[in-house]
């Protein structure tokens, strides 16, 4: 295998940067005609965590560093949204923090996930045990492929049932 280059820097970045202020992100929380259709983002995209836990926390950090970012964001957003992320059992690549409105797609809002329980449905233990560590945070586990941790806060945004 090949041996990846400027790893260091990477993980470096990974705890300094904050992507909204890239021009990538082209997110309009003033524009009362903007909607967002799952709008998501993943943080680790090239799956660097897949293999190891200690390579996937970084970009968990970041994940939730940005989710608490946007929680101040949305509170321009004068519609109903859903903010939340999606954890997948052993697939860091999946990894992805949501955000969703009424949309012209006439995609589902509010989004829900059928069978979902607040017992954990997660065999990976380092990551179980991260998500526990979180606060502020409501839980909902579910099976889809492989087990899923979906998060999310209360009062922000259209909850889960």
């Amino acid at each position: 295998m090949k041996r990846q280059r400027g790893l260091k820097r990477y993980y470096r970045n990974l705890a300094i940067q904050i992507d909204f202020e890239k021009p990538t992100w082209k997110i309009y929380f003033n524009d009362p005609n903007a909607w967002f259709d799952d709008w998501h983002w993943h943080f680790d995209w090239k799956g660097f965590g897949n293999d190891s836990f200690k390579r996937r926390k970084p970009h968990l950090d970041k994940l939730f560093r940005h989710f608490d970012l946007l929680v101040e964001k949305t509170k321009k957003i004068n519609s109903d949204f859903q903010l939340y992320t999606v954890l997948l059992d052993f697939h860091s690549s999946s990894d992805a923090l949501f955000l969703h409105k009424p949309n012209s797609n006439n995609s589902q809002f509010p989004f829900k996930i059928e069978d979902l329980s607040k017992t954990t449905t997660l065999t990976n233990k380092a990551l179980d045990e991260y998500i526990e560590k979180l606060s502020g945070y409501e839980r909902l586990y579910g099976q889809a492929g492989q087990a899923f941790c979906l998060l999310y806060k209360r009062n922000v945004g259209q909850p889960f049932q």
